[in-house]
């Protein structure tokens, strides 16, 4: 408990509540015991943050408390929003989400901040005794990774990832097939998606929104002119908030690979792509070649030369010792004997099907069982996606021991495994 509190003055140092003079009430590290009605606050209303909100106010066990953006007209059209879903609710709007932390009286967040905002937030939700609803990617590093995995299980919280697709059926029955054994052993699997980062052309600095707190926007990225590109829906082309496409991507199709095979013992990493055009310094395109102890993973920026793909703007492929499965978010085929089947009658539904990703983490709340998209899992589907863009920076092939989670013989590659903070933004 000590310990807990001096970190927790720490916090509130370096935050500027204290001069705002918020009443600093004491954090609950308890469990949320099962009731009628989770009380959840949404924190980054942007686009991604209003389908939070949708989906949330639309589940009867849930009460949506307050708002959080540092947008203000972010604020207001969420504001305008909610109301046409719940008319009569009254919801409490903060521009710091530090002020939603120190509530005792809400129970769970949604995050859906730009990328290197996310786990921090999550770290520090965690920390505060909040059960968290966050989108993909986890982490802007793999450092934040780690220690959002350590905060989550040192307060015991609730995580979900925002991969919506993975409640999908289409996700369980490509699972089921896949570990069955139907297709034999996987030994090969082509990952695609469609179009890089896009050309964003040059623009000089501006003067910064009288809506928009620039400062915290950026938070603990580095500090940078203002433009109206590096902020919202395109941040995602600059490496200092995330990494382009195939960040914005791998996750959602990643996830069906991690479904059925859960890889072991990544060992090589090899990138090569080219910088998008324009102001944006993603990958314009990346491809990359995965080694894992018994499965190589390629992915691709255009769609590989196997059957099926061509005509799928993003996809999974399987290749087994018996025969191929291709997916997408929504279909799959399967090949076998040459013969090309949309499923397999004969193998049987052995996988709970999801009550539905938001449900699954409302019920994962009140029974505080790991949800299908916990953390641990989120956390192992993510690091190649870091991993790979380590490699592009570097335009190296790179060797990985995955139990030290550490390049070998690479300082430079290691020294990209985590950032440090900009120093007023140094929160976890």
């Amino acid at each position: 408990m000590k310990e807990h509190l001096q970190s927790r003055r720490a916090f509130f140092k370096q935050s500027s509540l204290g001069a705002l003079g918020l009443t600093i009430l004491p954090w609950s590290l308890k469990g949320v015991a099962p009731s009628d009605t989770l009380r959840v606050a949404h924190i980054g209303v942007g686009g991604m943050g209003n389908s939070h909100i949708k989906w949330f106010a639309n589940l009867p066990e849930v009460k949506i408390v307050a708002l959080c953006d540092v947008d203000q007209t972010h604020l207001s059209s969420s504001i305008s929003n909610l109301a046409k879903i719940q008319p009569d609710l009254k919801v409490d709007t903060y521009e710091d989400f530090r002020h939603i932390l120190d509530r005792q009286d809400i129970d769970a967040i949604t995050c859906a901040t730009p990328d290197h905002w996310h786990a921090t937030i999550g770290t520090l939700a965690f920390q505060a005794g909040k059960d968290v609803y966050g989108e993909k990617p986890l982490s802007y590093d793999v450092r934040e990774g780690q220690k959002m995995l350590a905060a989550q299980q040192k307060y015991n919280r609730i995580f979900q990832l925002g991969t919506q697709i993975h409640a999908g059926d289409n996700y369980h029955r490509v699972a089921e097939i896949i570990q069955s054994g139907v297709l034999g052993d996987i030994h090969t699997v082509r990952l695609w998606k469609t179009g890089g980062s896009p050309e964003l052309k040059m623009t000089k600095g501006q003067p910064v929104p009288s809506t928009l707190n620039w400062d915290m926007w950026q938070g603990p990225a580095p500090e940078r002119e203002y433009f109206p590109e590096r902020c919202h829906f395109t941040y995602r082309y600059f490496l200092d908030y995330s990494g382009g496409t195939f960040a914005d991507f791998w996750c959602h199709i990643a996830d069906v690979v991690y479904m059925s095979l859960r890889p072991k013992g990544l060992r090589s990493i090899s990138a090569r792509g080219e910088k998008a055009k324009g102001l944006s310094n993603t990958p314009g395109w990346i491809d990359i070649d995965y080694e894992f102890d018994d499965l190589n993973i390629h992915w691709t920026t255009e769609p590989p030369n196997v059957p099926g793909a061509k005509d799928r703007s993003i996809g999974a492929y399987f290749e087994g010792e018996k025969g191929t499965l291709i997916c997408d978010y929504g279909t799959r085929e399967i090949t076998i004997n040459g013969e090309t089947v949309r499923d397999l009658p004969e193998v049987p539904i052995s996988i709970p099907r999801s009550p539905g990703h938001q449900q699954n983490f409302v019920d994962a709340v009140k029974s505080r069982l790991q949800p299908e998209s916990n953390l641990q899992y989120a956390r192992e589907m993510t690091l190649p996606m870091h991993l790979g863009l380590i490699s592009w920076r570097l335009g190296e092939t790179l060797k990985w021991n995955p139990k030290t989670e550490k390049f070998i013989g690479n300082k430079k590659a290691n020294s990209l495994l985590g950032r440090k903070a900009r120093k007023a933004w140094k929160l976890i």
